[in-house]
């Protein structure tokens, strides 16, 4: 390849956007994708008529509407400038944007304008976006020596700014006032020197009124609680630095910090509007949260659009809204102006390509507090989704981050992680993070306690019939190397009703009930119970779990509530209430839908019924309980169907917590592991099969011996199948809940899926057997003469249908 003025090498074949070519860095790879695509669209280009002797155009897409400001300064990158996000963040000082503009000027016979000299009135001041955002000076061609001698007393030889404080331009633009030199200063540039000046403003407001920081006096009577001292020091980080990450362990009250920043940033601030996006099942613990701590008022958005806009139209100080409406309120959000965004269990916007996460950062505020516990669960591009809503420029542009991180071998495959100290010190202005054996020495012991549950010979039968569909497809991935998406569906599947069958044969076919962890565990409830004042916390996965344990619970008329996520949002704060309140109200079932956010430290016992491949979901699990103002001794029991798919899950997360650990705590430099993240999880599941191989199935089997542990270097499931999805059918009807979506559309994937594998019987086969009761087969019919096969379902009566209209009439209106 020649290199062209520009001193990057000129495009002569199709570069790959997957993988880097040999010859190139990171960054001429990154700014040739983009010259290679903005040559190819077909943007409309327009004069800014707002400047029309400079070189300043409007960009628009016709299939986005979009339309970005692109000022072109010279074809040396570094002097233009676009609006488009993608400018102010990738730190290659170009976009697709400028190169589309670029080479219509090209086209045109006007790039000369360029390239000669500097053709531009105005002399401008701007901003540089590289690696660090740069105030920088163009003096225009004719500038007089007066603005030449002024400009040299601020700006160096290369032209930036030489002040390290910004509040010495005004002095700057005072000057210019007696000079007959036109200088433009661009908005991006205005809105950078507003910025610096206004951060380090209110940083000197917050010591002012705390002079003797978290010892200070103001906070005696910051909220109606006082605030432990590292509580006191997470709440002065966010409100002094303005956006933070506050990602300390779980327990330690990061409500509470959150809380009290808002208060400082009113008091000192003023800010008078604060966001919260939570969780649907969080919405009315923070609004009783404030409601106990402040004495601000806050209110929940719910309802429909109309009822929405109305409670955004109110004079609350807080308002509450979950992750799912930002999409559809983002418009309305921003036209209210938030001063502070509170982001709470903000993992939900790890993923940066999820409809929810490119909502969330549409969101608009001078101050945001991002809290999670887990801000690194997976992958690095986690981490760096969750902190580009506080600071897009902190952790720089994805691929470059991935690139200095992670480790690829020959075919672009991730193999592990290095520098992982880096980024934890790049995160040290934004992030804080805590243990609770830093902070918590006076809260009560806890213990951990596993319980190894022999399964019946029914059990067993579910468990291998599914064990030889994980074996079949491992063979596959043996001889091939490779698993279609049907057949990693297939594989989860499996794996799934292995890990179900574990608890009981009920859960798979809902007539029978063999199992006996669940006769185990009222065995122990009974004996806890007898305990006066103790209440027990109950998490499993699946809903059908807990169905068993009520059927249990109705006939020794044990008081109780139940916490999933069919609960209706306006329910689920009355049943928190009723367990923390009822002295007769001693047990609390949740599905994970429990297990995030949360407060139940009135409760001492957790027992865990299954174990979920994820660690931070189980530690999420006992957070609700062994957290900040627990009085009692903290017990935890874990169930395990013994020699299954259950124990042998009990040693695969070490990578994880490994991955954790280097970036946020100060761990393991570099974490290596080999091969992509599906031939690891493959090699997970092949060491399981040949676990199981090995066990000899018996019904009185004995407790299980120290068994051998998985590699600590494999990958968990894929996200997609993780604990929080409910992939079981839905509680008994008997039981009157509210209806469950996300357990109907579970059902309706089930129904689909049953369906497939009836219709993939071949074709030869006895067409009266398409008819067999108790079988989706009933409603598949074959035509003889085609050999076509029909669904034919029947309708439910008419009131049925009726009701059924309303539901989908209602869900249609949320929707809209």
């Amino acid at each position: 390849m020649s290199k062209n003025k520009t001193g990057f090498k000129k495009i002569e074949k199709k570069i790959s956007r997957t993988r880097k070519p040999d010859d190139m860095s990171v960054e001429e790879w990154q700014i040739a994708l983009r010259r290679q695509f903005g040559r190819e669209q077909k943007f409309i280009l327009k004069k800014d008529l707002q400047r029309p002797d400079d070189l300043d155009f409007l960009v628009t897409n016709p299939e986005s509407k979009n339309t970005y400001r692109v000022a072109l300064r010279s074809t040396v990158p570094g002097k233009n400038y676009c609006s488009c996000p993608d400018f102010s963040s990738n730190t290659l000082l170009t976009c697709k944007h400028i190169e589309f503009s670029l080479a219509k000027l090209e086209r045109s016979r006007k790039l000369s304008l360029l390239k000669n000299a500097r053709v531009q009135a105005y002399s401008s001041v701007f901003v540089q976006y590289g690696n660090e955002q740069k105030l920088a000076f163009e003096p225009a061609s004719n500038a007089s020596p007066q603005l030449l001698k002024l400009s040299a007393q601020f700006f160096d030889e290369e032209g930036f700014f030489r002040h390290e404080t910004f509040n010495k331009f005004q002095k700057f633009q005072q000057a210019l006032q007696i000079l007959s030199d036109k200088v433009h200063v661009y908005d991006d540039a205005l809105r950078l020197i507003q910025n610096k000046n206004e951060q380090q403003l209110f940083k000197n407001r917050i010591d002012d009124f705390f002079p003797q920081g978290i010892s200070s006096a103001t906070f005696d009577d910051l909220l109606a609680v006082p605030l432990y001292p590292y509580q006191r020091e997470g709440a002065l980080f966010a409100a002094r630095n303005g956006r933070v990450l506050i990602a300390d362990e779980m327990g330690l009250g990061k409500t509470i910090q959150a809380i009290a920043a808002a208060e400082i940033l009113a008091q000192v601030m003023r800010i008078q509007r604060v966001l919260i996006v939570c969780p649907t099942s969080l919405k009315h613990q923070w609004q009783s949260e404030i409601e106990k701590f402040s004495k601000r008022s806050a209110l929940v958005v719910n309802g429909l659009l109309k009822k929405r806009q109305e409670t955004y139209a109110t004079s609350s100080f807080f308002k509450i809204i979950n992750y799912d409406v930002v999409y559809k309120d983002i418009a309305l959000i921003n036209s209210w102006q938030p001063d502070l965004v509170i982001l709470d269990e903000a993992q939900r916007i790890k993923n940066w390509k999820t409809r929810a996460a490119k909502s969330v950062k549409l969101l608009q505020s001078r101050f945001a507090i991002v809290l999670t516990g887990t801000p690194l669960e997976n992958r690095l591009e986690e981490l760096h989704s969750i902190v580009s809503f506080i600071d897009r420029q902190r952790l720089g542009p994805l691929f470059r981050f991935l690139h200095n991180h992670q480790v690829n071998n020959e075919f672009g495959k991730v193999t592990g992680y290095h520098n992982l100290d880096q980024i934890g010190e790049s995160l040290k202005p934004i992030l804080l993070r805590r243990h609770k054996s830093e902070v918590l020495q006076q809260l009560p012991e806890r213990t951990d306690k596993t319980f190894f549950i022999p399964m019946t010979e029914e059990q067993w039968l579910h468990h291998d019939e599914n064990y030889e569909g994980v074996c079949k497809i491992v063979n596959k991935w043996r001889k091939m190397g490779f698993l279609s998406d049907q057949d990693q569906k297939r594989l989860m599947m499996f794996l799934q009703n292995m890990r179900m069958s574990c608890n009981s044969t009920y859960l798979l076919d809902s007539k029978t009930d063999h199992g006996r962890k669940i006769p185990e565990i009222i065995t122990l409830l009974k004996e806890i119970l007898e305990e006066p004042n103790i209440k027990v916390v109950i998490f499993s996965q699946w809903l059908r779990s807990h169905e068993l344990i009520l059927k249990h619970l109705e006939k020794s008329k044990m008081g109780y509530v139940f916490f999933h996520g069919g609960v209706e949002s306006s329910k689920r704060r009355d049943l928190i209430h009723k367990f923390k309140q009822d002295e007769n109200c001693r047990l609390f079932l949740s599905t994970d839908a429990g297990g995030v956010g949360l407060n139940l430290q009135n409760a001492s016992v957790v027992i865990n019924v299954d174990q979920p491949w994820n660690p931070a979901v189980l530690e999420q699990r006992i957070g609700r309980v062994h957290r900040m103002g627990q009085k009692e001794k903290v017990r935890v029991y874990n169930f395990v169907a013994e020699k299954t798919i259950e124990e042998s899950m009990l040693g695969v997360l070490k990578f994880k917590k490994g991955l954790f650990s280097g970036v946020l705590d100060g761990g393991e430099r570099e974490i290596h592991f080999e091969g992509s993240r599906l031939k690891k999880f493959m090699e997970t599941i092949e060491a399981i099969t040949q676990e199981q191989e090995q066990i000899q199935h018996s019904e009185n089997s004995s407790q299980a011996e120290n068994t051998e542990t998985l590699s600590s270097q494999v990958i968990p499931l894929p996200q997609s199948f993780s604990e929080t999805q409910n992939a079981s059918v839905p509680i008994a009807p008997t039981l009157a809940q509210p209806i469950n979506w996300e357990d109907l559309i579970s059902s309706g994937m089930d129904l689909v899926q049953k369906f497939m594998t009836q219709v993939a019987q071949p074709k030869t086969q006895n067409p009266e057997s398409m008819t067999q009761a108790n079988s989706p087969r009933e409603w598949l019919k074959m035509d003889t003469e085609s050999g076509q096969i029909k669904l034919n379902i029947p309708l439910p009566k008419p009131e049925t249908l009726n009701k059924l209209g309303q539901v989908f009439a209602l869900v249609k209106e949320l929707m809209g």
